[in-house]
């Protein structure tokens, strides 16, 4: 109830500006430009003027995300409602009372966590086909080898020289992208090489870099069951194949490894 009444104050206020607005004579029709700039002249008389503006302004920015957010999962919300929903409540006269308020409320709460987790299951169905196609066209390239976990690598530079264990700590240069070419880390952009224990990282890299010799340079294919897997984030989709080229600069077991 408490939310529902906020929602119905902050409507009201809005309101009292359009309604305002729409008492104003009418003006005789002037240029494009200059209408534009008198409509952009607001004069504020008192701090309290300035607070209820600034109240109608953060609550059309609100209603602005809250009308596009659930369009880019497919629920429209039309503008013009909206609208009218906030007049009709200040004119005391809604044509939903507070029960039917909430529970249109409510079941928009839950058609957009059902268009959500439908568009999320979609997208990661997608991204684990692409990534099955991706690695199976790569598995044809020349000099390119499968684990028996799936993991999949190619060696750019090949050298001789000492190999992690997963208890170790090491010194990797590296770049990240998706199937997609699209890069979502890398060192080399930062220009400083990483160090990290060899056990603390996504159980690709954990397994990967215990093959490469201090010096070289290998490709790594790593399948969303040894990334990040099902796990959403802004740079990874979930279920997404990663591709990596990594360094290994160094190794430190407690000793100082040469290189």
């Amino acid at each position: 109830m408490k939310s529902i009444f906020k929602v119905s104050l902050l409507a009201a206020t809005v309101m009292l500006a359009v309604g305002c607005q729409k008492e104003e004579p009418k003006q005789e029709v002037k240029p494009a430009v200059e209408q534009v700039q008198a409509e952009k002249a607001v004069h504020f008389k008192s701090e309290d003027d300035k607070a209820a503006y600034a109240i109608g302004a953060s609550f059309a920015n609100y209603l602005a995300q809250s009308i596009e957010k659930p369009s880019e999962i497919g629920i429209d919300l039309k503008k013009e409602l909206v609208l009218k929903g906030i007049e009709d409540v200040f004119a005391d006269k809604a044509a939903l009372n507070e029960d039917e308020i909430r529970a249109a409320l409510e079941s928009l709460d839950k058609r957009v966590a059902e268009n959500m987790q439908k568009q999320a299951a979609e997208k990661s169905a997608a991204a684990k086909k692409a990534g099955d196609d991706f690695r199976a066209e790569f598995a044809k390239q020349e000099g390119v080898k499968t684990t028996d976990s799936g993991l999949m690598y190619q060696v750019l530079t090949p050298t001789e020289g000492e190999k992690p264990k997963d208890t170790d700590t090491v010194e990797v240069h590296y770049k990240g992208t998706l199937i997609d070419g699209t890069q979502f880390d890398s060192s080399y952009d930062r220009g400083e090489t990483a160090t990290f224990p060899l056990n603390r990282v996504i159980p690709g890299w954990t397994e990967g870099v215990q093959l490469m010799p201090v010096g070289s340079k290998f490709k790594f294919v790593i399948p969303p069951e040894l990334a990040y897997g099902e796990q959403d984030t802004p740079s990874i989709p979930a279920n997404s194949t990663l591709v990596f080229e990594v360094e290994l600069v160094g190794i430190d077991n407690g000793e100082q490894a040469a290189q």
